[in-house]
């Protein structure tokens, strides 16, 4: 079976990022577009988001080696609770163990759906563990401090919208429909035969990088086109604006592509200007789903899948800012 997305559509995506890129470029600015500038800024803009996720991707991918290849089995299942909404929120807190951006949770969902888990239990984990972890929870609060309720409405905020995407994925008849035809074989694969368990630790990690490494790059590379041509005087212009500061950050989020991590130490700079409510809606969306993030999930699921998931999580996010800057 050929796996989607492979090097033709790739290229093409590459291609239309540029294209993208030029165009925006073009109609938002005012000065005439000089190409050599352009080009260097797009490099720069597009490397440094690759090489800020790479780490990420990789220790990742050897912790999804770890769960697939030399957790005993049945020996993580055995520390779950058997009810299914109990099995998510306990796989939702599991990144508080595991201080991996979105990029880096990506390999690691896969590898527990290739272990048996459902995608609901993946999504779940996918979804939390970016805001669950303590780099993420630690660096919110140097940048924000307890009393502003920015760190808590991140954490409960985050606990409470992948743990609600994950029971309405789990109602979903056929979970595995929303998977790419791939990757679903990949889980019906027997990963118990085939050589020492190095051999297949090896096969895995140049498995999944060929998988994923490619999504980054082309991910990195639409994030850093579509920063140089976004217009963030627009975005500053909207600040004060209950609902629609809210909309203008989820859109930041979404293009900048900034590591969960370090997101806070951003945004931080426009705290004065934007609301608190579009601040956590910022640090919600931004964590959970932006440009790198969808390249990086068209390798698991179908973009149909994908699409449904950007607008239940920009919903949730909206919903969360939205409210706080109506309460506030």
């Amino acid at each position: 079976m050929r796996r989607a997305g492979g090097p033709r559509a790739w290229a093409l995506t590459g291609i239309g990022a540029l294209a993208l890129f030029l165009a925006v470029r073009v109609l938002t600015s005012e000065a005439p577009l000089d190409p050599p500038a352009a080009l260097s800024d797009f490099l720069t803009l597009s490397i440094s988001v690759f090489v800020e996720s790479l780490p990420f991707v990789v220790l990742g991918t050897l912790l999804s080696i770890v769960v697939q290849i030399w957790l005993p089995d049945g020996m993580l299942e055995r520390f779950l609770p058997r009810i299914p909404v109990l099995r998510r929120a306990a796989l939702s807190l599991l990144g508080i163990l595991l201080p991996v951006c979105e990029c880096g949770n990506v390999p690691l969902a896969r590898g527990l759906m290739v272990r048996g888990f459902t995608v609901a239990e993946a999504l779940t984990f996918l979804l939390a563990a970016p805001i669950l972890n303590p780099v993420t929870i630690l660096t919110t609060y140097h940048a924000f401090g307890w009393d502003s309720g920015i760190l808590v409405a991140r954490i409960v905020g985050g606990f409470v919208i992948a743990n609600l995407i994950g029971w309405w994925i789990s109602t979903h008849p056929r979970q595995q429909d929303l998977l790419t035809p791939g990757f679903e074989a990949s889980c019906r694969h027997d990963h118990g035969a085939g050589g020492t368990r190095m051999q297949r630790s090896a096969q895995a990690f140049l498995s999944e990088t060929g998988a994923l490494l490619p999504a980054l790059a082309i991910g990195s590379a639409i994030a850093g086109a579509i920063q140089l041509g976004a217009p963030r005087d627009l975005l500053i212009a909207l600040g004060s604006h209950p609902l629609w500061s809210v909309l203008a950050l989820l859109a930041l989020a979404f293009v900048v592509a900034i590591c969960s991590n370090v997101d806070s130490f951003f945004i931080l700079s426009l705290s004065s200007t934007f609301t608190p409510g579009s601040i956590v809606a910022f640090l919600l969306f931004g964590a959970m789903m932006d440009i790198k993030m969808v390249a990086l999930l068209r390798t698991t699921f179908t973009g149909r899948a994908i699409a449904m998931l950007i607008a239940a999580v920009a919903l949730g996010s909206l919903c969360i800012g939205w409210g706080l800057n109506l309460v506030a």
